[in-house]
């Protein structure tokens, strides 16, 4: 790693508390051993402060000028993102439908220049990620628009409960609402061979709590998530404030791209990168989505 890379990653993260910059120092293993600890036991971990306080004011604002570039578009759906109208039982947590009131920016409406692109785009960034879920390395997307988003919901919106498509999930609050908008998830509420169904249909309908966790976050957190396991929600948002945070998307194989339907659902629009990628993804699992 040249100097002119390390100062960079320095100006951007409190290597203070996370000296990532050599990453087979003690200090930098001690938080890769906690991150995949807690990711092992609990599907998620947390790193409070990981962006330099300095920093946060700006942080937000570069998010809340972009904001306004989120393709919004209300959207009858359900956890699986499977059509809503899909040939399931009449129990089937699938049926139970919900309103996704959330907006995204997509990357090629992100500055380059943004702190959010920079952190997203740096190599040590992106070692770092790769150890805390114990992967030999992490690819950008190659996806135009998903690579990297800033996630946007407005008050009066949620992000309803659903799984992701990727088997982990990195993202920054960049601004708290001013009330609600409550990170929620079911930690390993499913593997890759059981889709516990019964349970999510207790949560849909009011009765999971006993499998329920609620994420106390701030502006500058960093969190890494396993959310293609995990039920998870971000509760709807309240007051005058909207609640923004940056998703970084990796992937174990080069040359990832959404598929045409998926994207348009997030962004109304597509890319001939898109139409050129469709029908040459490869599944991990058997998982309903």
């Amino acid at each position: 790693m040249s100097t002119l890379e390390a100062m960079k990653f320095d100006q951007l993260v409190d290597t203070a508390r996370y000296p990532l910059s050599d990453l087979e120092s003690a200090e930098a293993r001690a938080v890769v051993t906690r991150a995949r600890q807690e990711l092992e036991t609990v599907g998620c971990t947390v790193l409070p402060d990981f962006v330099r306080a300095s920093l946060l004011d700006a942080l937000r604002q570069e998010c809340a000028d972009i904001a306004p570039r989120a393709h919004f578009d209300v959207e009858t759906v359900n956890v699986y993102n499977i059509p809503v109208d899909a040939d399931l039982p009449a129990d089937h947590p699938g049926r139970r439908t919900f309103q996704r009131g959330n907006a995204f920016v997509a990357r090629d409406r992100i500055p380059a220049d943004a702190l959010i692109s920079r952190l997203y785009s740096h190599t040590v960034f992106q070692r770092f990620i790769a150890r805390c879920f114990g992967l030999p390395q992490l690819h950008q997307l190659a996806d135009p628009l998903s690579g990297l988003v800033l996630n946007v919901v407005s008050p009066g919106m949620e992000h309803p409960w659903h799984f992701d498509t990727n088997e982990f999930t990195v993202s920054m609050l960049t601004q708290q609402a001013q009330d609600g908008g409550v990170f929620e998830y079911c930690p390993h509420i499913r593997s890759p061979h059981t889709e516990s169904f019964d349970d999510v249909r207790d949560v849909l309908d009011g009765r999971g709590e006993r499998l329920t966790r609620r994420l106390p976050l701030k502006p500058g957190d960093l969190q890494l998530f396993k959310g293609r396991y995990s039920l998870h929600r971000v509760s709807p948002v309240q007051g005058d404030i909207a609640r923004h945070s940056a998703i970084f998307a990796y992937s174990e194989r080069p040359g990832v791209i959404g598929s045409v339907a998926r994207t348009r659902q997030l962004f109304g629009r597509v890319l001939p990168a898109h139409e050129a990628a469709e029908g040459r993804a490869v599944r991990g699992d058997q998982l309903l989505d």
